[in-house]
């Protein structure tokens, strides 16, 4: 998954109505963090809505309208909100991705982003193809760094990772990067931190082999879903789609071992090196 900049294009009905929400909550004399109190959400989840970067959700236009006194103008914007279903470029998962309380994420081939050490994000985005100029390969890898600012977040975030096998196997960066890798995972166990499962290599069900994906609880308890292939992303909102996906993950999850066996599996992959 490509880190973008967040300051892309937004459809305009979004940026309208998230213009005219933040009218409505000056006008009002109320702050962000008021909003965000009543509606149970962030505060980086108004303002996000505010600028536009992420939609306003049905509750949220409710409780807001009958707070600034705006007498169903806000939640009459709605119906002109483009659906934000499968928004074009992965990027726009990311803002819901700070905006988490829960996470689930399976990963097939690769060390989930949010794990890797700054080596091993460095190896995997130098050997891109076509190859990026150092400029933007840096921006890549300080925009990975700055989300996983997610691993030290309070209140913490649950965040739930189980990884097949072939991505503790796969010597990205070479054997000194996948050693320290590979060590770096067991840092954050003991920390406790994230709770990490392996899904080894013996116990591979058809679910597994199907791809990646990242399950989202934001602070609004809305749910979410992200699944990468070669050429396409796609993250959305569509209940049974998330429904589906968050079945499939639970079977993985299942067959995968326990956190104290995967500890004690990737120490004797360490030893192995």
């Amino acid at each position: 998954m490509a880190e973008r900049p967040r300051n892309s294009q937004q459809p305009l009905s979004r940026r309208y109505l998230g213009d005219q929400f933040k009218r409505w909550r000056i006008e009002a004399g109320l702050s962000r963090e008021e909003i965000a109190e009543t509606v149970n959400c962030s505060v980086d989840t108004v303002k996000a809505v505010e600028q536009g970067r992420r939609p306003l959700s049905p509750r949220a236009a409710t409780m807001t309208d009958e707070m600034v006194g705006a007498n169903g103008k806000l939640k009459a914007g709605l119906n002109y909100q483009e659906d934000n279903r499968f928004p074009e470029r992965s990027h726009d998962y990311f803002g819901y991705e700070t905006d988490a309380r829960v996470l689930h994420w399976y990963e097939v081939a690769l060390i989930p982003g949010l794990l890797q050490t700054e080596e091993y994000m460095r190896a995997l985005i130098s050997d891109r193809y076509p190859p990026l100029d150092e400029g933007t390969a840096e921006e890549r890898v300080q925009a990975r760094l700055k989300r996983q600012e997610i691993l030290h977040r309070k209140p913490a975030v649950a965040l739930h990772f189980v990884v097949y096998e072939a991505a503790l196997r796969c010597p990205v960066g070479g054997p000194k990067v996948h050693r320290d890798q590979l060590l770096h995972l067991l840092d954050l166990m003991r920390e406790r931190r994230i709770s990490l499962q392996v899904l080894p290599f013996t116990s591979a069900i058809s679910a597994a082999l199907n791809g990646p994906m990242v399950l989202l609880e934001d602070q609004s308890h809305d749910h979410f879903a992200l699944t990468e292939g070669q050429s396409l992303t796609q993250f959305t909102t569509d209940a049974e789609i998330v429904s589906e996906l968050t079945v499939r993950y639970g079977r993985i999850r299942q067959e995968a071992l326990s956190t104290e066996e995967t500890s004690r599996f990737i120490e004797r992959m360490v030893k192995e090196l």
